[in-house]
């Protein structure tokens, strides 16, 4: 039976270059979708650039440039990255599009009616320096429950904690480390604690990873506190109606832009956005850092719920990626741009390394590059490329490029290799990645176990056919490999059905078996890595960050 599903990724900030660190994420929820839309169901993919927040229009002003010009910038550099990577977005769209604006003041004149947003005055940060109001991320200070110093101002690092500039000891100015001071101003909070209960019920195992759950948990305990959804001029974003020097908070329209980014899409496809969002056969579901959790898993939730949209099925929360055990560093060369890895690298290589390393939990995901190379050389080269290339390579040369009929023996080795297709979408389903990338590469060992049984390249000598036999059932079972690594190797998986003459190996078509035909000219899959490749890399992300501190 087909679903319909919609994933969604967070969206990045049109402020600057994505990186690796990013990519754990946005793969993450590729992977995902490649894998629901190799079973056949009806999945779409949908992002966009962030273009709004204090943290656009201060780097704008750096780079003396309109926040609207380079946000379109980045926009392009974004979609170019992720074009490098295959990650592949239905849509990548920007939170500054009439769609968004349109829908953000839906939501707020909805939740507005049900008496769910109120003006109150408050005490705001304010730097006497710059001359503006600060953003809650743009102040530092010690943590008011743990006593953490060097913390944001809205949330704890260390204990996670969430508060007010207010709450922050000794708060000063994260961009010239003045003091900062505090001065009246009207704005408008969303009534969060009506949620409570709703919420409560919401929270659990059905929507969240176990250890989500347990965190949120916290967070009811000390009670839901009201979301303050205003920030004062100026500022980047979204007039709030009757207002004019009062703006939307970025995290009120930013989740919207998910919403507003389907609605484009729909536009252009003639297709229903209710289908996607309100339907109650609709599936929905986001990936995300753990650093947003509060928002996704709160204050969304309840917006949705106050808006009259439908929630989401299932949030995946991700942890942060270190390189080496550390967290990534510019001075180390670790915080490497995604453009600047495919200068060295191929991007396959990543993509099979993340999935080797992600499950649904929350935590950390290290990139050891001495086991980058070790697991993309033994394991996607010497065991996933290699069959194909072996098998291949001695169909070309002394078979007329011709595969022939299954043995018994064989075809049921095959059948073997499809019963595990279960197990692989139950991991893939779950978001258990590593599993999966496990149960594929025992089928592969499985391939190869046979292949030295049969060993093709000594029959051939003696008897052909014995050879063409066994070639025959190791690229059927290659075929299978290729449908198993699609979502997370997609150039894998199109090159053997290049190669084999049939569609790209998925889900839906597993028990094709490719008999008594010619194949084609087999394509590389992939090199094996060069650890100088990983010094260049690491080189030329020094040099990049060094070039950036002399200009600023």
């Amino acid at each position: 039976m087909s679903r319909h599903i919609l994933i969604t990724a967070a969206l990045p900030y049109a402020n600057g270059p994505i990186h690796i660190g990013h990519l754990v994420e946005y793969l993450q929820a590729d992977i995902w979708a490649r894998y629901q839309k190799s079973c056949g169901h009806e999945c779409r993919y949908m992002c966009a650039d962030d273009a709004h927040g204090t943290p656009i229009m201060l780097r704008a002003q750096a780079e003396g440039l309109q926040p609207e010009v380079m946000a379109k910038r980045y926009h392009a550099e974004h979609q170019r990255d992720f074009d490098g990577f295959d990650v592949g977005f239905d849509n990548y769209y920007t939170t500054d599009s009439p769609e968004n604006r349109a829908l953000t003041e839906q939501f707020f004149e909805r939740i507005s009616a049900r008496g769910h947003i109120e003006k109150r005055e408050i005490r705001q940060a304010y730097s006497e320096a710059l001359g503006m109001f600060l953003p809650d991320r743009y102040i530092r200070g010690t943590c008011p429950r743990c006593g953490a110093k060097d913390q944001y101002g809205d949330s704890c690092e260390v204990c996670g904690a969430v508060y007010t500039p207010a709450d922050i000891i000794r708060p000063r100015c994260a961009i010239d480390d003045s003091p900062v001071t505090f001065r009246a101003s009207e704005h408008y909070f969303f009534k969060l604690s009506a949620y409570t209960d709703m919420l409560r019920e919401w929270v659990s195992r059905e929507h969240l990873h176990p250890h989500v759950v347990a965190k949120l948990q916290e967070w009811f305990d000390a009670g839901l506190r009201d979301w303050d959804i205003s920030r004062d001029a100026p500022y980047v974003g979204f007039t709030i109606p009757g207002e004019t020097d009062k703006y939307f908070y970025v995290w009120w329209d930013a989740p919207i832009g998910y919403i507003a980014s389907t609605q484009e899409w729909c536009n252009r496809n003639g297709r229903d956005l209710a289908s996607y969002w309100i339907d109650a056969g609709a599936e929905l579901y986001h990936f995300l850092g753990k650093d947003i959790l509060y928002f996704h898993t709160l204050f969304w939730p309840a917006m949705l719920a106050g808006a009259g949209f439908r929630m989401p099925k299932r949030v995946f929360v991700h942890g942060f990626l270190t390189v080496d055990g550390q967290k990534m560093s510019k001075s180390r060369g670790t915080f490497v741009n995604a453009a600047t890895y495919l200068k060295h690298l191929d991007p396959q290589y990543l993509r099979y390394y993340y999935a080797c390393k992600l499950g649904p939990g929350i935590d950390d995901v290290d990139l050891s590059l001495a086991d980058f190379v070790a697991r993309v050389n033994a394991d996607l080269v010497g065991n996933f490329a290699n069959l194909p290339s072996r098998s291949a390579g001695l169909l070309a040369r002394r078979l007329e490029n011709r595969l022939g009929q299954m043995d018994a023996d064989g075809a049921a080795l095959v059948a073997r290799l499809e019963a595990a297709a279960g197990d692989i979408g139950a991991a893939y389903e779950a978001c258990e990645y590593a599993d999966a990338m496990r149960t594929v590469a025992a089928q592969a060992d499985v391939l190869n176990r046979y292949m030295e049984q049969e060993k093709p390249w000594e029959t051939v000598k003696t008897d052909s056919r014995r050879a063409r036999v066994a070639l025959t059932v190791v690229l059927n079972g290659i075929r299978l490999l290729a449908a198993y690594l699609g979502p997370v190797l997609p150039r894998y998986a199109e090159k053997v059905g290049r190669l084999l003459g049939c569609p790209t190996p998925d889900f839906t078509n597993l028990g094709r078996r490719i008999q008594d035909q010619a194949v084609n000219e087999y394509e590389r899959i992939a090199e094996r890595v060069d650890p100088e490749a990983i010094d260049a890399m690491i080189a030329q992300t020094r040099a990049e960050q060094a070039a950036h501190q002399q200009k600023a």
